[in-house]
């Protein structure tokens, strides 16, 4: 079984948001209004107020559009196209758009040479080290493996929340680690729900970060109604996926894109 059911379109904030964006535009944003990966492509359109066309895909759907796998042909999401031309990788994209677009505001990664390697350092826990184990925690059938998910989510949260600033990672400066993350802070109740695991129990601050990332407007307007969610990630929490992010999980591997 897979995802080939699930709902096809955003909904809620997310839905109003789409609508908004329907004009053909220089710069097309092929997304899943599921997949966390494209949240973080569209939170920074969206922070930075840079004019975009939406158009949703299903990579699940084997009727696989042949425009978008010549824009991506991985067949994965989230991709842009940029003035006629491909791009992919959620936090490549991130950061062509920041390159891309310097006199938009806010900026989300800082000047200072430092600080940026900073940044990238701690964009680079969220992948080898959250998003796994979030991934790791929710496939888990057995519940000593579950635990030992949660374990490690847990502890990859208060490793990296521990070095947050406050409001935001930086401060008061929103950046691409807050970015970074923030899909999954807003999709943790999954976690909540079926294995048990506690915001406030992580340490280290992160309940109050991760209240500040769900109540920030780009989030908001990218993330569809929870009910929807969790209809997705009922096959992950049995066992069942086989998306790009599910087999990696089991090989042992990461993944950038749904």
């Amino acid at each position: 079984m897979g995802h080939e059911n699930i709902h096809p379109v955003a909904t809620g904030p997310a839905a109003e948001t789409v609508a908004q964006h329907q004009d053909p535009q220089d710069r097309v944003l092929y997304a899943g209004w599921f997949c966390p990966f494209s949240q973080r492509a569209w939170i920074t359109l969206e922070e930075k107020k840079i004019s975009y066309q939406y158009k949703e895909v299903n990579p699940y759907n084997k009727e696989r559009d042949l425009h978008f796998l010549d824009i991506n042909p991985k067949g994965l999401v989230p991709a842009i196209e940029y003035k006629g031309r491909a791009l992919y990788e959620s936090l490549i994209l991130c950061e062509f758009l920041e390159d891309a677009y310097p006199d938009h505001t806010p900026h989300l990664l800082p000047k200072d040479p430092f600080e940026r390697a900073y940044v990238r350092l701690w964009i680079d826990h969220v992948s080898k080290a959250i998003i796994p184990a979030f991934y790791r925690t929710v496939q888990a059938q057995e519940p000593e493996k579950q635990q030992t998910g949660l374990q490690e989510f847990c502890k990859a949260l208060r490793t990296i929340s521990e070095k947050a600033k406050g409001p935001y990672f930086l401060g008061e400066q929103f950046s691409f680690v807050d970015v970074a993350i923030a899909p999954w802070a807003v999709r943790d109740y999954i976690v909540k729900e079926h294995r048990g695991y506690i915001r406030a129990a992580v340490g280290g601050g992160w309940k109050e970060w991760a209240e500040q990332l769900e109540k920030r407007e780009s989030v908001i307007k990218t993330f569809s109604l929870p009910e929807h969610y969790r209809t997705f990630y009922a096959t992950y929490l049995r066992g069942e996926a086989q998306g790009e992010i599910a087999k990696a999980i089991r090989s042992g591997r990461g993944s950038s894109g749904i």
